[in-house]
């Protein structure tokens, strides 16, 4: 079975959860222009610049240093892992960081909050070159050119299952804090893996509501690195509405190729910006 047939799998599961939960295709706060951009982006992901950024990293690689071409494969499978959740998880929780940081990184990632709702849907909706600029997905190719092909494909199959599932908007992590036999496991399990408890503090609409923390929770596949650097905040609570208070509503041309359709000249850097969501980023820890 191939690790793309494993991620289908793992993605209709979360699908149907959420088609039985809260609905899939008709969100009650969705556009229009919503489902455009998630087709564009997921599609334009997997077929194009996915495979295009790997291909690419392996071929430099290749042109510069050919006497490193698989000089991994054989070492430990540990060393594996911790290469790839240093060099991908770890630097994908910086570039989303970095992201929430700086106005013209953001216009790269405001599709991802654009939508005023949590679903697997929004796992890659996200500008084209949002990927194709991330650090991550390079090191990754040169780590798979280093001999970590096999690895990275298993590796890819946990991170998207952890993933799906901290985007969808089935809550699979609600009812085990307070099952008396795993709530004391779920204090570590937040703490190592994204939840949908925390990743949609991330998501919430209003930071004044106690529980939409736009500076914090990056985390991909590791929470970890939010409790490490600093940004984590953790209250197993979920926010209300979803989306980001004050933003303007791009159309989705723009949020998937922006600077290539250009945000309109009328347009304030308040509406881009609002809550300070995309300026210097002074997130500080909120571990209870």
């Amino acid at each position: 079975m191939t690790p793309y047939i494993l991620i289908l799998i793992i993605f209709a599961f979360f699908a149907l959860k959420e088609a039985r939960y809260s609905g899939l295709f008709k969100k009650e706060t969705e556009v229009k222009a919503d489902a455009w951009v998630e087709l564009a982006s997921t599609l334009v992901l997997f077929a194009f610049t996915q495979p295009l950024i790997l291909f690419s990293a392996g071929y430099l690689m290749l042109l510069g240093f050919p006497e490193y071409e698989g000089i991994l494969a054989d070492s430990s499978i540990f060393l594996h892992i911790a290469l790839l959740l240093v060099f991908d998880d770890m630097t994908q929780y910086w570039w989303h960081r970095a992201s929430h940081s700086r106005i013209w990184l953001y216009k790269l990632h405001r599709a991802h909050h654009n939508g005023k709702y949590m679903s697997v849907r929004i796992i890659y909706r996200n500008n084209f070159f949002y990927y194709l600029m991330m650090p991550s997905l390079w090191l990754s190719g040169v780590l798979i050119y280093l001999g970590l092909g096999w690895t990275y494909a298993a590796y890819l199959v946990v991170k998207l299952a952890v993933i799906t599932g901290a985007h969808s908007d089935w809550k699979w992590d609600q009812a085990l804090y307070v099952n008396r036999y795993t709530r004391k496991l779920m204090w570590l399990v937040e703490r190592v893996i994204s939840t949908p408890s925390t990743h949609s503090c991330h998501h919430g609409y209003d930071p004044e509501d106690g529980i939409t923390s736009y500076k914090g929770n990056y985390g991909n596949l590791l929470f970890f690195w939010d409790v490490l650097f600093g940004t984590a905040k953790i209250n197993r609570k979920y926010p209300s509405r979803y989306g980001v208070k004050g933003m303007r509503k791009a159309g989705w041309g723009e949020q998937f190729l922006w600077p290539l359709i250009p945000t309109p000249k009328k347009v304030s850097i308040v509406e881009e910006s609002p809550n300070e969501h995309a300026t210097n980023d002074n997130s500080k820890t909120n571990v209870k």
